[in-house]
């Protein structure tokens, strides 16, 4: 489910593709990015779950969208990505 861009020397930032899992802070949200891989030795697949905090400079996310972040340049202590766009809203209840 995670896309990355390869060779950042030209310029291209990485990317990833996640759900908002928290949106409680003012213009930071909490992505979950869901990693599938296949062991070296066992080859059996593994998910592995990472969370990054993301920039959301105008609060539009929800917690349960489907987002698109982009690396940048550190902006606090821990963030390091920023939203990039809002591929799918979660469902209102």
């Amino acid at each position: 489910m995670a896309t990355q861009t390869r060779g950042t020397t030209d310029g291209q930032r990485k990317t990833r593709i996640g759900h908002v899992a928290s949106d409680k802070m003012d213009k930071t949200v909490v992505v979950s990015v869901i990693r599938r891989y296949r062991h070296a030795k066992y080859k059996k697949y593994i998910k592995e779950r990472i969370k990054y905090k993301a920039h959301d400079e105008n609060n539009e996310c929800a917690q349960g969208d489907k987002v698109l972040i982009e690396e940048t340049r550190p902006l606090s202590k821990q963030k390091r990505w920023r939203v990039k766009e809002i591929l799918e809203k979660a469902p209102t209840v």
